[in-house]
């Protein structure tokens, strides 16, 4: 037998091992293919996937820019406050959910509402906004931050961000002129994605909060942060690169207003007797905008969300279900017929074209007959020129002006739209109406092709379908003091950063200069200070002593009906006329022009002059304060600098 023949079985194990060898080696290959995939080819991306597991970016939130005035006080600011946050994909919903519903104080609704909300993000896989940061609640009080920040060991995914909350050191006072903020809504989020705007972010809605909100928002920064399984800070240095750990937020811009909060209480001050109306007032030698007032205002910290959602609910109710408008700017959005503080535009008007004598006297007897109509003047007047007409606000020597000097509605408009009445002024805060200068075409189309002469008689004394509002009178008279200049409206004085660098400044604009007889305007400026100064005159009555101004009254009549959702015992009140007075101080130098409203008032000369006499007292008396304490302020560093200025006494 011999005994080196191969067995059989030999064989057959080699020939096994062979390809268990091969197999071995080409999984052993196939690993190290992969390897080198993984750690090589694909070392970065699978590197930001591992320090994605373990990285959070967390929103770091900017600060608004504050609103300032002249003075540098404060109109809008912020105050600290904390909002809370949740991702949804990491919040324990069974035990950690109840908890911090009961530490942060949730009622019971909103318990529900916010619940079914988290459990609806967490369900839907495709979901993005499951890894996303959550606002589950705004403003939580300091006592439920302290809890939340003790516990924070066993809150996965919540995040406690401290945020700035909008604050109106005055409330109600120039609420419309400064506005308010609001949350973004889903349709506007849509649109202002790619602005930066997230989820929960607020943004100005009216006045100089929504025309500037782009200088004011600044830019929200971020901070990466390390996190373990279950969602704990932690610290491993090297981990998270320098150049990419944190990206500091962007300050918004600060703006310094035009406007004088001081003298905007004053406003409200010597608005308190009356409901509803506006005041502006102007310099009439740069067009910048002391006062801007309406009434009745809203509170901007309630709207603005620093209360809580419910009172903005509430507000908002309060808001649009009150007759008298609180939403309606007075001074932009309003429009009203003007009454008789239009009539120096109509004397003007015939003045320019030579159509008149101002000497000349016209023989009133209470009222004047046109056609069938009886015409009423507000009394006799007897024989009145165009001083008297002015002062003593004369309807019958308007009409004549019409009747017997061919004073027509278009020569009227042609006057009256070179000081700016029937076009907007463009402030651009809020909506704002254009007003109404009517033509004889305008006329004739709007009563198909019918045209009456009765229409210009109601031009002539600012009725009828003629309307302005209250900033474009200020305006126009503010052109009448300054002798022609009619000036584009300035509110926002400069751009500021946040430690009061000026980036942007602003000057006065000229939007037209009014080509005028200055002899005639002579003529219509001492009409107007007789209205103020002398006896007859309907201010003269509500002057003040010491207070120095030129001005008409105006009474605007209002149709009488009906308003709908008013009941029939208050209608009364909303079937008064509109009170008016327009005027300008000093009445020989003048600084700054004043128009006064009150919707609804009654006679211009017995509610609408008081107000402004009130308020133009209160300008001098802030004037003369300023100008005390700068004198003072002077003398003081002149007296810091003396000892340095004397001579040393030389040595015996």
């Amino acid at each position: 037998m011999n005994l080196f023949v191969q067995r059989s079985d030999t064989t057959e194990f080699r020939r096994r091992f062979r390809w268990v060898a091969l197999f071995m080696s080409l999984s052993f290959l196939g690993i190290l293919v992969r390897l080198f995939q993984l750690q090589v080819l694909e070392h970065e991306e699978n590197h930001a996937i591992a320090v994605e597991n373990i990285v959070r970016r967390v929103s770091l939130a900017t600060t608004r820019g504050v609103i300032r005035d002249r003075n540098d006080k404060v109109l809008a600011g912020s105050r600290p406050s904390y909002n809370l946050y949740v991702v949804p994909a990491q919040l324990e919903m069974t035990n950690t959910w109840p908890k911090l519903a009961e530490w942060v104080g949730l009622q019971h609704e909103e318990r529900i509402r916010l619940e079914e909300k988290l459990r609806t993000i967490q369900a839907d896989k495709e979901n993005p906004r499951r890894e996303q940061q959550i606002l589950l609640k705004e403003d939580i009080d300091r006592d439920a931050v302290a809890i939340l920040k003790t516990h924070a060991a066993d809150l996965k995914g919540v995040t406690v961000v401290p945020v700035p909350v909008r604050f109106y050191p005055y409330g109600e006072v120039g609420s419309h002129v400064i506005g308010y903020m609001a949350e973004v809504n889903a349709e506007q989020l849509a649109k202002l994605k790619g602005a930066g705007y997230v989820e929960g972010d607020r943004l100005g809605v009216t006045g100089v909060e929504r025309a500037w909100e782009s200088y004011l928002r600044g830019t929200r920064g971020w901070e990466k942060v390390l996190v373990d399984a279950k969602g704990r800070m932690r610290d491993a240095p090297g981990i998270i690169q320098d150049d990419e750990k944190q990206v500091e937020p962007v300050p918004g811009r600060d703006l310094r207003l035009t406007l004088d909060a001081e003298l905007q209480v004053a406003i409200d001050k010597a608005f308190r007797g009356e409901l509803a109306g506006g005041v502006a007032v102007v310099e009439v030698k740069t067009g910048r905008i002391l006062g801007l007032y309406s009434k009745p205002g809203f509170d901007p910290n309630a709207l603005s969300g620093a209360q809580g959602k419910a009172v903005i609910r509430q507000s908002f109710r309060q808001l649009y279900s009150d007759p008298l408008k609180p939403a309606v700017d007075k001074t932009l959005s309003g429009s009203y017929p003007p009454g008789s503080t239009f009539k120096p535009f109509t004397a003007l008007a015939a003045l320019e074209k030579g159509l008149i004598d101002p000497s000349l006297s016209v023989q009133c007897r209470g009222f004047t007959k046109f056609g069938r109509k009886m015409y009423g003047c507000t009394h006799v007047h007897g024989a009145t020129n165009l001083h008297k007409a002015i002062g003593e606000s004369c309807n019958v020597y308007f009409w004549n002006l019409v009747t017997q000097y061919q004073v027509g509605m278009d020569i009227i408009a042609e006057t009256a739209q070179r000081f700016g009445f029937g076009q907007k002024t463009g402030l651009g805060i809020n909506a704002e109406a254009s007003g109404r200068m009517p033509t004889r075409a305008w006329m004739t189309y709007r009563n198909k092709g019918r045209y009456l002469q009765g229409f210009a008689l109601n031009a002539a004394i600012g009725q009828g379908a003629t309307t302005v509002t209250v900033l474009q009178l200020a305006l126009a008279y503010a052109a009448l003091a300054n002798g022609g200049t009619l000036y584009q409206p300035q509110l926002v004085r400069a751009v500021e950063t946040s430690n009061g660098t000026v980036v942007q400044e602003f000057s006065p604009r000229v939007r037209r200069q009014i080509e005028m007889d200055p002899e005639n305007v002579k003529l219509v400026h001492k009409a107007l200070i007789a209205g103020v100064q002398e006896e007859g005159g309907t201010a003269f009555r509500a002057r003040i002593e010491g207070v120095d101004m030129a001005g008409k009254t105006g009474t605007a009549q209002v149709g009488h009906k009906l308003v709908r959702g008013i009941e029939a015992e208050k209608v009364w009140y909303f079937n008064r006329d509109h009170a008016w007075f327009s005027g300008y101080a000093p009445s020989n130098a003048p600084e700054v022009a004043i128009v006064v409203l009150v919707e609804h008032g009654g006679a211009g000369g017995k509610h609408a002059a008081p107000i402004a006499f009130q308020v133009i007292r209160a300008y001098n008396e802030l004037a003369a304060q300023r100008a005390g304490k700068r004198a003072g302020e002077g003398r003081r560093a002149s007296d810091r600098q003396k000892p340095a200025d004397r001579p040393r006494p030389g040595r015996p």
